[in-house]
């Protein structure tokens, strides 16, 4: 029988919790829970009111894995789900982590969980841009950290603050804040920062996802900006041999970054980190840091939303 634990006068059945869920660390879902439910309240705040979708690796990374973006059979009633739009087919309903409860609910399934750049009040209006930098092998975040300096400086000339975090995978993750925006028009400007970028560092970046054209250099993925794209949520655990995590860092971090391995956080080490730096990405949060993109007109209530829901994740 499972054992059943109460979160905030939920009633939660636990599975499984001595499974080694990361046999290369010894990791067990016990622990597992145990970190999100430590990281809950910055996971949950980047969560809000955003549809997720869902990588289960319920075997750990080396088993079945598998993408889900419905609403899961057996879902508690009294978990939060939204209405997302699609253009071709009817609506479907996703998740929403709005409360810890959900959380451990959420974590118990073994997920990683990503997010689109908008809110279910508004589908495909943006209020974040994303660039994603992926190293294409021999490259590594290291290659990664040079580009990011290179775009977090071509941002500031746009009046827009950027904020780093490792995917938790191999690359690094800039999001900034923005105005509300449609997602067709931040992808568009997303490519041309990439576009500019590829031209200004020929030998470290490539913008077309072409995999010929990426060993040895980053590839800036701005696609990821579209609506129907998700990317990891900060602190997420991903599905990778050890419990690696997607982690905020500094700007000094990037800078001071000569190897892998000072840009690579294990689930144990984010609580020391949010206990020196707090949440490195609250700005985020702070709809008074959001800036329109350039050219955009003044903000405004979103009227006419994209109508395409969320689609696999790049990693």
């Amino acid at each position: 029988m499972s054992p059943i634990t109460v979160v905030e006068g939920r009633r939660l059945p636990l599975t499984n919790l001595d499974k080694v869920l990361y046999p290369g660390t010894g990791t067990t879902k016990g622990e597992v829970l145990h970190y999100c439910t430590t990281v809950a309240d910055p996971l949950l705040a980047h969560l809000h009111d955003r549809p997720l979708s869902f990588l289960r690796y319920p075997d750990g990374p080396d088993g079945q894995r598998f993408f889900t973006k419905n609403v899961p059979p057996g879902t508690p009633s009294w978990v939060k789900t939204c209405e997302v739009p699609h253009s071709t087919s009817a609506p479907t309903r996703q998740v929403l982590l709005q409360d810890l409860p959900a959380l451990v609910w959420a974590a118990n399934l073994v997920v990683e969980l990503h997010t689109p750049q908008w809110k279910c009040q508004a589908p495909g209006i943006a209020d974040r841009l994303v660039l994603d930098l992926d190293p294409g092998a021999p490259a590594t975040i290291v290659e990664c950290c040079a580009a990011a300096q290179w775009l977090h400086d071509r941002l500031a000339a746009d009046g827009l603050d950027a904020y780093a975090k490792t995917s938790g995978s191999k690359g690094l993750h800039l999001t900034v804040p923005i105005e509300p925006t449609p997602s067709e028009r931040v992808t568009a400007y997303a490519k041309t920062l990439a576009v500019e970028a590829a031209a200004a560092l020929p030998d470290l970046v490539v913008h077309k996802m072409t995999k010929a054209l990426r060993p040895g250099k980053v590839f800036i993925d701005f696609s990821q900006n579209a609506a129907a794209k998700t990317t990891a949520v900060a602190y997420t655990l991903r599905a990778r041999p050890t419990p690696t995590v997607s982690a905020p860092v500094t700007w000094d971090e990037v800078a001071e970054c000569t190897e892998p391995r000072q840009l690579t956080f294990l689930f144990s080490e984010i609580a020391p980190r949010l206990a020196r730096h707090g949440d490195l990405l609250v700005p985020l949060l702070d709809p008074d840091r959001a800036r329109p993109l350039p050219g955009s007109p003044p903000s405004r209530a979103p009227t006419a939303p994209d109508r395409r829901g969320p689609t696999r994740s790049s990693t």
